[in-house]
């Protein structure tokens, strides 16, 4: 799929359907194909713009919020947001009712767009973001003596803006809508910038939670249990709103604490497939260049890598239910970060390894490189790209702080090489999924060598005949073994290496999202930077780097399909 550039190559054959875009400062040119191109970007730049202010809006609240809690408090931001939410909302219906009905309004979908996993990662977030907002719901009505009616209302809105929003996402990602081109991309605008405010204020109300409970460890550290109790929630008077002891009391307020960091991943994700949803406005698809055949997920030809991966899975589950048990003590022990450290430092080689075999794999395959335009692919190397700076970002500065102290102490060691290791394992695992993403898929069947192709037709012909002898249910282990005898030795390694880093990046997802986080834990970096300091710069990092680890699974299947 690419942008067409030509009448003739992007028409359907009744050219009556199509709607070209206008604009009034374009009235004037000579064809109807640059009026188009001219109205194009102009429509892109005006709702660019648009969205633009309403983040610089939204972060002037926050950012005074956090600064001046007396002019700016938390309910002015949540009416800002709730408003947003309200006007997405009237849009997103308008769309589904209105847009998306209109007569050819919907010529063309766009192949690549709203891949099944990240319209699952939306449905999946999405439940957790709605069950993180009945806690909050639940949690702020027990405590209704202290809590605001703006605390209740937020979320409930929050819980139809989501369902919606999700709705409208899992049917009509891969639209490419040929009518109300400029009131569709001011909507998508607007609801992309709504998105990124609700991760904003996610990741500093997350800096205030992880604040709060760091603070008391550090008071109990001193004190031995005379510190006062503190609960973390999104109200500043923390002496005041106290959780009740009682049971639904604390399930909800677990509850939110551990669905917490899954309402930052649904914002990000959201936002990559609204932008795609932006481009496609106005786009039309050439007949040629919509594949006949879609590749499909088959877990055929792979043994190793599943081995191998699962493997790294469990293991990295055990090293965290360690970390998580020992973490929640007053005085995590030593011997748990040894072990967290450990399993990295034996992780990360493996998987860079694996990334730089599986590139030189790609150099010698005779494959053609995808020239044609995407933009879903592009969005993909881009976020892939900027995701990575969160973790490279706090690694460097973990290594600045651990070789100016002490560098010799065993626990300063194994964290300097960790961050040393993710640095080149993520450099690496980038190289390798960007370039297997700008690989052009081959049918099944296709080799790149005689003898394979002749290898292939033998084994198609033996399972023609078995058909005709009346066999036509086999076992499942011997469909397998077929399948992986008949891979030639490059595909075969990449989808072992695609699946194995795949798997990888699964349980480096889980282990920070669900609270493993030792670069703040061991407290090396925070008392070189400073306690403030050292926040900022984890709580930027660490939502980019869940949202690297979750990205870079997609890509690599993506790459395992492929292959």
């Amino acid at each position: 799929c690419h942008h067409c550039k030509s009448k003739s190559a992007s028409a359907p054959t009744d050219t009556s359907k199509i709607h070209y875009e206008k604009f009034w400062l374009y009235r004037h040119c000579s064809s109807v194909q640059q009026r188009d191109q001219q109205a194009q970007k102009a429509g892109q730049l005006f709702s660019g713009l648009l969205a633009m202010n309403v983040v610089f809006l939204g972060s002037a609240f926050i950012s005074s919020m956090i600064f001046n809690k007396v002019a700016i408090t938390l309910a002015d931001v949540w009416i800002l947001l709730s408003i947003l939410k309200v006007l997405c909302l009237f849009w997103i219906i308008y769309y589904l009712l209105g847009t998306s009905r209109l007569p050819h309004a919907v010529l063309y979908r766009d192949c690549h767009a709203g891949a099944i996993w990240i319209r699952g990662s939306v449905l999946l977030f999405g439940s957790c973001s709605i069950l993180l907002n009945v806690f909050q719901i639940g949690y702020s009505t027990i405590l209704v003596q202290c809590k605001s009616k703006v605390e209740v209302v937020f979320p409930s809105i929050g819980i139809l803006f989501i369902c919606t929003q999700a709705y409208f996402l899992w049917h009509h990602s891969k639209d490419c809508i040929q009518v109300q081109h400029n009131f569709t991309r001011c909507g998508l605008m607007v609801t992309i910038a709504t998105n990124l405010l609700l991760w904003l204020l996610a990741v500093t109300n997350d800096t205030l939670h992880m604040e709060i409970e760091s603070q008391l460890r550090e008071v109990e550290r001193r004190f031995a249990g005379k510190a006062p109790s503190s609960h973390p929630h999104w109200c500043n008077e923390t002496t005041l709103c106290t959780c009740p002891n009682t049971t639904i009391c604390k399930v909800f307020q677990k509850g939110y604490i551990l669905l917490y960091p899954f309402n930052t991943e649904y914002c990000l994700v959201c936002c990559s497939v609204l932008y795609v949803m932006w481009k496609n406005v106005g786009r039309r698809i050439s007949p040629e260049h919509i594949p006949n055949t879609k590749p499909k997920f088959k877990l055929h030809g792979v043994v190793f890598g599943p081995l191998l991966g699962t493997s790294a899975v469990i293991i990295g589950a055990c090293v965290f239910m360690m970390y998580q048990i020992q973490a929640a003590s007053l005085v995590p022990s030593h011997q748990v970060f040894v072990i967290y450290y450990s399993y990295y430092i034996v992780l990360l080689p493996l998987m860079s390894v694996g990334a730089v075999i599986g590139t030189i794999i790609h150099a010698l395959e005779k494959k053609e490189l995808d020239t044609v335009k995407n933009p879903t692919r592009s969005l993909d190397v881009v976020l892939l790209m900027g995701a990575a700076l969160g973790q490279i970002g706090m690694s460097y500065f973990s290594i600045v702080a651990l070789v100016a102290t002490d560098p010799r102490d065993p626990l300063n060691s194994l964290a300097l090489s960790y961050s040393v290791l993710l640095i080149f394992q993520i450099i690496t695992q980038n190289v390798f999924v960007i370039d297997g993403l700008h690989r052009r898929h081959t049918p099944p069947g296709k080799e790149e060598d005689t003898k394979e192709e002749q290898n292939h037709e033998a084994y198609s012909q033996r399972r023609v005949s078995v058909l005709e002898l009346g066999q036509e249910i086999r076992k499942a282990s011997l469909s397998y073994i077929h399948t992986y005898s008949h891979l030639s030795w490059k595909r075969r390694v990449l989808r072992e290496i695609s699946f194995f880093l795949a798997l990888c990046n699964i349980i480096l997802w889980v282990m920070p999202t669900f609270g493993s986080h030792p670069m703040f834990e061991n407290g090396m970096e925070r008392s070189f930077y400073g306690y403030s300091t050292w926040f900022v710069i984890v709580n930027f990092g660490l939502p980019l780097g869940v949202f690297y680890r979750m990205h870079s699974v997609g890509g690599l299947l993506e790459v395992y399909v492929t292959a």
